[in-house]
Formats: C-alpha cells, structure tokens, sequence
C-alpha cells in the first residue's frame, strides 16, 4: 500500500481480471444450481451526452437515434434468452445504469421498462435509475416514476461552474438546479446526489460550499467521490500527486455530513436515518427494506456493459474504455442474435468467494459478521486472511462478533480494498491491457 488511492472496489474482481471463457458455458448450465430466489436486476444503456474527464465508464457519446433504437432491439433479444435461460426466478431490486440511461427519450425509456418488467414488477421493487442534469427532463423523470422508480442518482460533481470544467464536465449551476427542480417536483422516495473531490483549484472553502448547496436539496443519499486520474480519460494526461488534499476534502466532507445527521455507509455513501428503513436505498448498501444481499445473491446484467454474478462465475461482454473500442463493441452488440452463453468472465473458486464475501462486507460500516461467515464457509476469516496490518495501524477493530474498519480505515478503504486482493486477480488486472 504506497497510498491512500489504490482503486475504488465496488466489485470483486474487477472486470480487468476477466478472460475469455472457453468453452463457453450455456446460460442455462450457468444458473442451473443458483438460488434465483432475490436477484439483483440491473440494464445498462452506454450513452452519455458528454465524456466527463474523470470517466472510465463503458461508454460512448453522441449515439444516434436508430444507433439507440437498435441497442434496445439487442436488449431485447438478450432479455428472451436469459429469461428463458433462467427458468424460475424471483428479483430483489434493480437498477438502470451506463452510461446516463436518461440519454434514451421517454419513448425510449418506456420500452426499457417493458423489457425490464418481464423479468419482475417494477413497481413491487426498488428501481433505482442514473440521470445527469442535462437529460432529466420532465418527460424522461415523468416515465421513470409511473414506471415504479424509487431512487434517482443525479451526478452534479461540483456546484461551481469552474470546478466542473476542471472536471472537464461543462456544466451550469442553473442547469443542476433545474434538473433537481424537476427530479423534486415529479417526485421520487430517494434522491442522490454524487459530488467529487479533489477536482484541481478546489478547496476546503469551495468543497463546503457545494456540499451544503447540495444539502439545501435535503437528498436522501449522497456519494462523496474522489477523483482518480485514470488511463485513456481526458485528466490521465494531467496526473498529479495530491493524497493529503483528498484526505482532507474527504473528512471535511464527512464530519459536515454526520453533523448534519447524516449516517456513513461506507467511504463513499451517506445516507439520512429515514431512507435506511424505505426500502428505496441503493442495493447491497445495508439494511434497505429490500431482501438482496450483495454478498450471497445473484445478478443478472443486460446490456453490452453489464456484468452478471453467480455463486462461482462472474460474466460480462468484452471491456473497453477507450472511446474506438466501446464504440466497435456496442457495434457488435446491436448486431448479435445468439445470447444464450456466457462469453467473458472469472471463475470463482473457494478462496475468491471468501474474499469477495469480506471485501463486501468490511468496506460497509456494518463491518463483518464473523458469526455469518463460519456459517458460510465453516471457518473464521482471521485465519483465512492475514488483517492484522490494518489493526495495527489502527484501521480495523474487532467489535465483538464484527470486524469492522475505524474511522480511519473508512478512509483508506481504497487501499485496504485492493490489498486484499487475490495474487491471481492481482496478476490478471496487470496482464490486462487498457484501450
């Protein structure tokens, strides 16, 4: 661990460890002895407006309308397959993600939810939905809620004009504000909002000042976001060492967030007491009034970006972040008709499934539940893996029956996180070439 900032673990392992499956395993193979009782439901549309600077998402700018059309007829046909595929089977919660899925038009998003609803009620469920300030319009936000949404993520990332062109994220403050005007007035249990920090020329001052503008909306959620230089993104090619800057605009940011009453979920999510029993949360985010569990249960991903997760098989579509190759795959995507194998992924074997199982819990505030884990794996996860570093520096503690990171280590949770990473995932995401 050479610095706070190793790598944000929202899954495990990264998509950079996954390989090429051959043979390729039927869908239907795949989830033959999978419990399929709460699933996680997640489409994914690759379309933005506009490529922020700090992006690496798998995405693509200024798609025409019949490039969009097309990916809807693909999703789909993908939609027939892995239903059929699936058989019997019962959805916790869902998500819409990208991408902005907001770039479709309310037509457009009428249709996804068509394609959505054959696989659960959407308004039986928390729907969870990703929008900018640009595409959430009365129309598009109007379709979202008659269809069952319950949370609307909106990424603003700074209330000042200049910091989001840093951010090389060209955006009004008027504009923000009239997109959470409307998210507002057409109504929805949950709305949050991601800010970033770190963002050059930002300081104490101005990271206070976005926060509490970003406080006087009363969002249910809000994710505080480092800014990482990645490759192939337009701020790659103006890295710069700056660690203390974001530790401090980080615990600037929490403490504000707590005093204002806010709880901690994890390093990067805050959440008002009332949303954690709406069951409107994010998924896997702790007790959200939703049965899913990000740790044991499934997923299953439509769309050319969306991964997929079995007990012991993770799988995708081919990755890509540079804009040549996401555009050559969605290419591809909208012209397939076969969807019924799993093409890419990583196989998990008994020690990845214990890792990711304390990866998803101990970068949580509710910590590890060691009692679950024995029952899980039948052994304790102090003698599967060496933690006695991060106690020494003060970031874990054993709390009981729970480990759980300090303060502290909330705070370096994108150090701890990679450190536990697999040697063979380690080596896979090294090999892996960025384009």
């Amino acid at each position: 661990m050479t610095g706070p900032y190793q790598g944000y673990v929202y899954a495990y392992p990264h998509k950079t460890a996954y390989r090429p499956l051959e043979p390729q395993p039927p869908l239907s193979e795949v989830w033959a002895g999978e419990d399929r009782d709460a699933l996680f439901l997640y489409l994914h549309i690759p379309f933005c407006e506009m490529r922020c600077g700090f992006c690496n998402l798998f995405t693509r700018t200024g798609a025409p309308e019949e490039l969009t059309g097309a990916y809807l007829d693909a999703l789909d046909r993908q939609a027939t397959a892995v239903r059929d595929a699936l058989g019997d089977a019962a959805f916790a919660t869902a998500a819409f993600g990208g991408g902005t899925p907001t770039f479709l038009t309310a037509p457009e998003l009428e249709r996804l939810c068509d394609i959505a609803g054959r696989f659960a009620d959407l308004a039986a469920i928390p729907l969870g939905v990703e929008t900018s300030p640009a595409t959430a319009t009365t129309d598009r936000l109007t379709v979202l809620a008659e269809r069952g949404t319950t949370r609307v993520s909106i990424g603003v990332q700074s209330f000042l004009d200049e910091e989001a062109r840093a951010a090389v994220r060209p955006q009004k403050r008027a504009e923000v504000e009239a997109a959470l005007d409307r998210i507002r007035a057409v109504g929805f249990p949950t709305l949050n909002i991601d800010l970033i920090y770190g963002i050059g020329g930002q300081t104490p001052a101005t990271w206070l000042h976005s926060l509490d503008a970003a406080l006087a909306w009363s969002p249910e959620e809000l994710y505080l976001y480092p800014l990482y230089v990645r490759p192939l993104t337009g701020l790659g090619r103006r890295a710069r060492d700056w660690d203390d800057q974001r530790l401090e605009l980080y615990r600037i940011g929490r403490d504000h967030l707590l005093g204002h009453g806010y709880e901690q979920v994890s390093m990067r999510m805050f959440r008002r007491p009332a949303a954690a029993d709406s069951g409107t949360g994010s998924p896997g985010a702790g007790p959200s009034g939703t049965e899913y569990c990000c740790q044991t249960d499934g997923m299953v991903g439509l769309g050319c970006g969306a991964r997929s997760y079995t007990g012991d098989l993770h799988y995708s579509f081919e990755y890509a972040v540079g804009a040549g190759q996401v555009r050559a795959i969605i290419d591809d995507y909208v012209r397939e008709t076969a969807f019924g194998t799993a093409r890419v992924g990583f196989a998990l074997d008994g020690d990845e499934r214990r890792r990711r199982h304390l990866l998803q819990s101990l970068l949580q505030t509710a910590g590890l539940d060691r009692a679950s884990y024995r029952e899980r794996f039948g052994t304790d996860p102090e003698a599967d893996f060496d933690l006695g570093p991060f106690a020494e520096r003060g970031w874990l503690e054993r709390d009981g029956a729970v480990l759980r990171l300090t303060p502290e280590g909330l705070a370096h949770s994108d150090a701890i996180g990679p450190a536990l990473f697999s040697p063979r995932v380690r080596a896979l995401m090294d090999a892996y070439e960025a384009r």
